[in-house]
């Protein structure tokens, strides 16, 4: 016989009348749950999301691709996010071993029909998307976090959650979206989750006022400063702060001899270009750090669930891709999701399609990502040229053109011979 929740066998007491009724339930209140429940509305499915937190709160990712942009215009939510965005036209890459900053904008990708996106701060960004979930249907419950999951039950899962006064509720639904972010929710339970042993990275990071900026449209810019033991993002906010953080490989944070935020000055003075915009800026608080934080789940879909965003992997924010693959996936879990449910026959198919799409996408981004600090896509990036139209495909993967059915796919393959040949020619020069 079945248990419910460890609370003893399961009866008729604990069946359906303990547990309020929906079609879908959403944990996480971040970009990926709050998209797939606003989706969800969109469709006629009826979806109950549990936040742990209450928005406004902090979070860190805050600069989005082009490709997050049409996402805004089909949600309905572009002119808010106009008002509470920095328009970003462009990434700069700054190398410790190249004299030059160079400057890509997206204006020049494969689709010139995206020419820009955003720099956010994720505390109105994220209340944004949340806010806009309520209004197409979705009954959004904050601060509430999920204690026990029950993804035996036949007609598909039951959850208890608990708020943050103590109170306790119970709920079955169908079907169940885990977009819980770092929390993993259920890839942790199934024993799913495994540390990215090909990329492992950990990251510190604040913000400063008054720190340097470019003038112009290059104002809103992200900026990566590469340096000895990684790279350090730079991404001015409309409010005037800007975000900085460096992600390096565990063993560098592991070897501070100092508090985290002497450690994080002397990090910043490692990419000298970086330490002269802050120069004249003020730390706000103290930073923050976070450990090996690549991961990766072996799988994301099963009979009565799905994964979406952090809550099935992250790798490392060097593109930005965090919210637009959470995003992203999250369209494609709604729409997979209302097939699950009126189409049962059908539902194997769906989800299958599901995974192979998002783990697609993801890989391609992968292997750039992996790639970032060596030399060799150093000098690829550091010195740019559009033979084949490689510098467009380029562009558009920064863009997050990673799904759609376009050229670039070729023109990248191309780009990653083009790699190999030139790690192969460095390793004999170096001989």
């Amino acid at each position: 016989m079945k248990e419910a929740f460890g609370k003893g066998p399961a009866t008729n007491e604990t069946s359906a009348n303990d547990f309020e009724a929906c079609d879908v339930l959403v944990v996480g209140g971040g970009p990926g749950g709050s998209t797939v429940a606003a989706r969800l509305g969109d469709l006629g499915v009826d979806a109950v999301l549990l936040e742990k937190d209450r928005h406004p709160r902090f979070h860190i990712g805050e600069s989005l691709l082009p490709l997050n942009v049409p996402l805004f215009e089909k949600l309905g939510i572009t002119d808010e996010i106009e008002k509470i965005g920095m328009p970003k036209w462009g990434v700069d890459f700054v190398s410790p071993v190249h004299e030059k900053m160079v400057t890509f904008e997206f204006r020049d990708a494969w689709d010139k029909s995206l020419p820009y996106s955003f720099q956010v701060k994720r505390s109105e960004f994220d209340h944004t998307l949340l806010r806009n979930a309520s209004a197409k249907g979705a009954r959004v419950f904050e601060g509430w976090r999920v204690t026990e999951i029950d993804l035996e039950y036949a007609d598909g899962v039951k959850i208890i959650a608990k708020s943050d006064t103590g109170q306790e509720r119970r709920w079955r639904a169908r079907f169940l979206v885990d977009a819980s972010g770092r929390d993993t929710l259920v890839a942790s339970k199934l024993g799913l989750k495994e540390r990215n042993r090909r990329h492992a990275s950990g990251a510190v990071y604040g913000h400063f006022k008054d720190a340097r900026r470019q003038e112009g449209r290059a104002e809103g810019n992200i900026t990566i400063f590469w340096f000895d033991h990684g790279w350090i993002w730079f991404i001015p906010l409309a409010d005037g702060t800007t975000s900085v953080g460096a992600v390096c490989p565990p063993d560098y944070l592991k070897a501070r001899k100092t508090d985290l935020t002497s450690f994080f000055h002397e990090t910043i003075a490692r990419a000298p270009k970086l330490a002269e915009w802050l120069s004249g800026a003020t730390l706000i608080g103290p930073a923050t750090g976070t450990g090996n934080y690549s991961y990766r789940a072996r799988s994301m879909t099963g009979r009565n669930y799905l994964l979406v965003g952090d809550a099935y992997a992250f790798i490392d924010p060097v593109f930005s891709t965090g919210v637009y693959l959470a995003m992203n996936g999250a369209f494609r879990a709604a729409d997979t999701v209302a097939t699950v449910i009126r189409q049962p026959a059908g539902a194997g198919r769906a989800l299958a399609r599901f995974e192979a799409e998002v783990a697609q996408g993801l890989d391609r981004f992968s292997w750039f990502i992996y790639r970032m600090n060596r030399p060799a896509l150093r000098d690829l990036f550091m010195n740019p040229r559009n033979y084949f139209r490689l510098q467009e495909a380029m562009l558009s993967l920064l863009s997050g053109d990673v799904f759609r059915p376009t050229p670039v796919h070729r023109r990248l393959a191309l780009f990653k011979a083009l790699y190999y040949a030139k790690a192969v020619h460095r390793r004999f020069a170096a001989a």
